[in-house]
């Protein structure tokens, strides 16, 4: 096993040029969460070229691998996502989106041909595997409800003893990694409010009931939430990200008090039990301000993912794996942070770890954040991940 794990950077060091061209292929044809059909068929087809693969579609836009070895032992299962945001990219080298309005903002066309890479490599080393490695290609993991319930659903988990996933991440050099048990990533949830008034003229505020004033006072109102209604040791994050009073553009007349205001946003913290509080807080709120100007009111709370919450033993794992290969001072204590996942999905059926693989690189430029319209992947990171889930298998499943 030993020589094995000494021919892994050989390995990957072969397959690099085309996973560099699988990664680029994918970042040139973004699709978004819940219509990646070209996305999957590509990777399906890919797949099906390394043989000693088991390939299935659990669903019209995901794949799911198996690798059985030649040896028993336990299951394990690396995931990555797919889909892309709807976001205008702004980068000018010559793979960019060729789809108006769509970019791989978010990493996932890297997970994508890491895993990929991953996939071919094991295959070819199928007689040296203790029991069986899943491979599961995401949908839909940038819009709730998500993809990976539907990939749980379809069966994908059945059996499986340890769940593996990683994400890119600019803020953290190249070359370095970060892995933590405990909580990674809060839960998120969304609503919606409505202010219902009285439109009337600007001219003649007393003749009508103020949406938009109230509105403001319920922003306003709903930050106490965390400041007064929330224990300092707990952690919550609420925003008001929206708003809109149903003008469609800037030529809307401003002597026009609006008859309805809408407001959106999130919520969010590693504490399920305090999250399942907030819906009541909001709402008392809501109300209280509303009828006290004699407006009305619609609420709509959107449960949303679950926190990603790594399991100690197969974090520690994970980390005895990574420093083996990259050496301690190049892995991380991963600080948990309030970007959501659907990662949860997976963890709510077998224990497992979310990890991050840096992909920033000043000297190369590539200094915008994740869901930014220049983010970029260094490729240098591409061929880290490989190794960090090669060596992980090898280890879980020794």
């Amino acid at each position: 096993m030993r020589a094995i794990l000494d021919d892994i950077a050989g390995f990957v060091e072969q397959n690099k040029e085309e996973m560099v061209k699988w990664r680029r292929h994918l970042h040139q044809n973004p699709e978004l969460s819940f219509h990646e059909e070209e996305t999957s068929q590509f990777v399906y087809e890919t797949l099906q070229s390394f043989g000693n693969l088991e390939v299935t579609r659990p669903t019209t836009t995901s794949v799911m691998v198996r690798l059985v070895g030649e040896h028993p032992g336990e299951t394990i299962a690396f995931r990555a996502d797919m889909d892309a945001l709807p976001i205008q990219e702004e980068n000018t080298f010559e793979f960019v989106s060729k789809n108006p309005g769509v970019m791989h903002a978010c990493g996932h066309d890297g997970h994508t041909a890491m895993l990929l890479c991953t996939a071919k490599i094991l295959s070819g080393l199928k007689d040296q595997i203790n029991g069986e490695i899943r491979f599961l290609f995401q949908h839909a993991e940038e819009l709730p409800p998500g993809g990976a319930i539907q990939m749980v659903e379809a069966g994908v988990m059945d059996g499986v003893d340890k769940v593996i996933g990683l994400h890119l991440l600019p803020t953290m050099e190249t070359g370095t990694l970060a892995v933590d048990s405990g909580p990674m990533q809060s839960a998120v949830d969304n609503f919606d409010i409505k202010i219902i008034g009285k439109g009337g003229h600007g001219a003649s505020p007393h003749e009508t009931i103020d949406s938009l004033a109230i509105a403001s006072q319920v922003v306003s109102n709903l930050q106490h939430i965390v400041s007064r209604n929330t224990d300092p040791f707990d952690v919550l994050a609420l925003s008001v990200t929206k708003i809109n009073s149903g003008a469609v553009d800037s030529t809307a007349a401003y002597n026009v008090i609006p008859e309805t205001i809408e407001l959106g946003g999130t919520v969010r913290s590693f504490n399920t039990e305090l999250l399942g509080t907030i819906p009541n807080v909001m709402e008392r709120i809501i109300k209280g301000i509303t009828d006290a100007h004699g407006a009305t009111y619609e609420f709509q709370y959107k449960k949303g993912y679950l926190p990603v919450i790594n399991d100690e033993q197969v974090s520690g794992q994970v980390r005895e794996s990574l420093i083996e290969v990259f050496g301690e001072e190049n892995v991380q204590k991963a600080k948990a942070i309030m970007p959501g996942e659907d990662f949860s999905v997976f963890l709510q059926k077998a224990p497992g770890t979310y990890f991050y693989v840096g992909d920033g690189n000043k000297e190369k430029g590539m200094v915008y954040p994740l869901h930014h319209p220049r983010y970029t992947i260094d490729e240098d990171a591409l061929e880290i991940g490989v190794k960090a889930f090669i060596n992980i298998a090898f280890k879980l499943l020794k």
